[in-house]
């Protein structure tokens, strides 16, 4: 098409909203992709999910949710089942079927009317999708959600795990604490994934949360003798969804997951974004940071019944 064939914008046309917060855009636009954002996000960020996302969360095991709970805290968890427990029975709602966990910290967060977000990932073809939107409970066996914001991310970084095997329920006592235990610095040490919820708030005083993938070689998470977690920021897709929310509202929940135990370790507390930091030459290819201070650890024994061989090291 020649530039005399581009039709020609009406004075009184109105263009969609940029579907981001002030955390988002300010983001967007110290690395000078503010312009194109705005033009973007309402073509990529969809109020539904189309068939094609539709179909994925019915192939799906597993799923990733955001929560947030009465005191404001933000949680990362999983949830898992036979594939089609989760169901789009119609584009604007996801179904997630399951009875309550009341053992882990994110179900304070699943009551009827609540924000959530949501990430569907396959770990085996590095397909994923995000969303957020609002809980709706009808009964004791799940739980829909009201789509509010769909859309696809590439698949950067996943580290690939495949054949998932179930195994049988094998319930333990969480263990909580307000730090790091030796345990739990091994596991952060060693990990290649961490899932991450955060949240802005809106004008209208309504929650936005959302819940995102992490992933790196062995030991891209480094945690200080202090216990505070420093996480690298790659190059992604210039959303800015997860350090915008970090920006706009300072709270964050982490879920790490042992993929040979089924171990959970999941913590909430505070970040911090940092975009000039004197460290940022010893983490390769990242172009800024975050740091995360723990205020609440809870390590769940055994809670994810999903064992997984050892990740390869195809990432991008």
């Amino acid at each position: 098409m020649s530039p005399t064939d581009v039709p020609s914008r009406s004075p009184t046309e109105i263009r969609p909203a940029p579907p981001w917060h002030a955390g988002e855009t300010a983001l967007q636009a110290r690395v000078g992709v503010a312009e194109r954002m705005a033009e973007l996000g309402p073509r990529v960020i969809r109020d539904h999910l189309i068939e094609q996302h539709q179909a994925f969360y019915r192939q799906l095991p597993y799923v990733v949710l955001g929560t947030v709970d009465p005191d404001g805290e933000a949680w990362a968890t999983v949830r898992t089942g036979a594939p089609g427990f989760l169901d789009a029975p119609d584009p604007a709602h996801l179904r997630v079927r399951g009875a309550p966990q009341p053992d882990d910290p994110a179900e304070a967060g699943l009551s009827d009317g609540a924000a959530l977000g949501l990430l569907g990932i396959d770990l085996g073809t590095r397909r994923r999708n995000r969303l957020n939107g609002t809980v709706m409970r009808h009964g004791p066996d799940g739980f829909a959600i009201r789509v509010a914001q769909s859309f696809g991310n590439c698949p950067q970084y996943i580290r690939v795990r495949t054949d998932p095997e179930p195994v049988p329920p094998a319930p333990a006592a969480p263990q909580r604490s307000h730090h790091l235990d030796a345990q739990a610095r091994a596991l952060v040490a060693g990990a290649e994934t961490l899932f991450v919820a955060s949240y802005a708030v809106g004008a209208d005083g309504r929650r936005q949360v959302d819940v995102s993938h992490r992933g790196g070689p062995a030991g891209f998470v480094r945690v200080g003798a202090d216990g505070v977690l420093t996480v690298p920021d790659y190059s992604g897709n210039r959303f800015f969804n997860t350090l915008g929310n970090m920006l706009a509202n300072p709270r964050a929940g982490l879920l790490f997951v042992d993929f040979a135990t089924g171990d959970l370790l999941q913590m909430t507390g505070r970040p911090e974004v940092v975009l000039d930091a004197p460290d940022l030459a010893e983490l390769p290819g990242a172009e800024r940071l975050w740091r995360f201070t723990p205020r609440t650890v809870i390590r769940r024994p055994g809670a994810w019944p999903l064992r997984f061989a050892p990740a390869t090291a195809r990432s991008r």
